[in-house]
């Protein structure tokens, strides 16, 4: 059986598209990976599979001469991925959202390949919505994004989102001596997704680097390519323990160190923190259809994180939020104990078995 697996350029489309080829790898199936060119992440790092890399697209309602090269990308795009269809000749084709996927598995219906898309957010991206209405079966993450589309019931499946198989709870010493961390100290997560977050990344710097106790500080800090540069200059000057990374693969590291996390609210983050559940200060992302805050609102209902709009970021609001937090374990007791069970703790072996089982629909 060939399936043809392909996402976009964002850790948050990536890592789940991983999590299934990995899970894949334990069947017969004949596996390629398409991904975006530009991609920051390499899955042969974590998953032996043939790859093969599309002409990135990004395209927007402006009329402008970037958005013509996007354009032109798209069309470069659908003719790499007519050319893929016809020489890997896929029986599946699995998409993770984003615009990049849209031609693949546009040729992939109008072939009559079978087609799955997964949709990792609560509200349902732009090219799933429009693709939801042509392929075989649509699966989701959350419950509540079901009732958005308006399709049969009977395509729709409940996976959960697929966490890659390295992504476990490991001892919190282990974890902090891989950092060079001490085993007493408070220790935060700052990260802002697999592209960054630049109010983020400099709003929780102004805010660690005033903290009053700043030798009781940890900070794993991951940035993004565009503020390393800024944030390695101010961290060495600041006198505070810390990690900077401008990407971060080898997550479970960095969760399993952790107290608390500052974050955005992306999909796949969302997952990852009720893996392990980790109290957490979410900023969501707040363009992109309001993706991240209806992700984010998930985890507030539970009293497992707080929710500070992008709007009202500021090194004031956020200092008051964070200063209560590491001399208050009860608080963040209850928190991790606000964290349900996953909706579908076993993800990926769902959407694999929708994906093996395709062939019989």
């Amino acid at each position: 059986m060939r399936v043809l697996v392909v996402t976009g350029s964002s850790g948050g489309h990536i890592f789940p598209a991983v999590a299934l080829v990995q899970e894949l790898t334990h069947s017969e199936a004949q596996l390629l990976l398409a991904l975006p060119r530009g991609t920051i992440f390499d899955p042969l790092e974590i998953a032996p599979v043939q790859v093969k890399y599309l002409p990135a697209v990004n395209l927007s309602l402006k009329l402008n001469k970037k958005n013509l090269l996007g354009l032109y990308a798209f069309f470069c795009c659908a003719w790499e991925s007519f050319k893929l269809i016809l020489k890997f000749k896929p029986e599946v084709v699995v998409g993770f959202g984003s615009l990049n996927t849209l031609p693949l598995v546009f040729w992939a219906w109008f072939f009559r390949i079978k087609t799955i898309i997964h949709e990792q957010n609560v509200i349902c991206g732009r090219a799933n919505r429009l693709l939801s209405k042509l392929v075989d079966k649509v699966a989701i993450s959350f419950s509540a994004t079901g009732c958005g589309l308006n399709i049969a019931p009977d395509k729709i499946v409940l996976t959960g989102n697929p966490l890659r198989r390295e992504m476990q709870l490991l001892d919190k010493r282990r974890a902090r001596e891989f950092f060079n961390f001490k085993e007493e100290g408070f220790t935060v997560l700052v990260t802002g997704g697999s592209q960054g977050a630049q109010r983020l990344n400099a709003v929780c710097f102004e805010v660690f680097s005033a903290y009053p106790q700043k030798e009781r500080l940890q900070v794993i800090h991951i940035c993004g390519r565009r503020d390393l540069g800024d944030l390695k200059e101010k961290y060495a000057a600041s006198g505070l323990r810390y990690q900077l990374f401008d990407f971060f693969p080898r997550m479970q590291y960095a969760y399993s160190a952790s107290d608390l996390v500052i974050c955005r609210a992306g999909a796949t983050t969302i997952a990852e923190l009720q893996k392990f559940k980790i109290p957490a200060i979410l900023v969501p992302y707040p363009f992109a259809y309001a993706h991240q805050a209806a992700n984010a609102r998930v985890l507030e209902a539970f009293k497992a994180a707080l929710v500070i709009d992008e709007q009202e970021l500021t090194a004031e609001r956020l200092s008051v939020e964070f200063a209560r937090m590491p001399d208050d374990p009860q608080r963040l007791a209850q928190m991790r104990r606000g964290y349900p069970c996953q909706e579908q703790p076993d993800a990926a072996k769902l959407l694999a078995k929708e994906v093996l089982s395709a062939h019989l629909m």
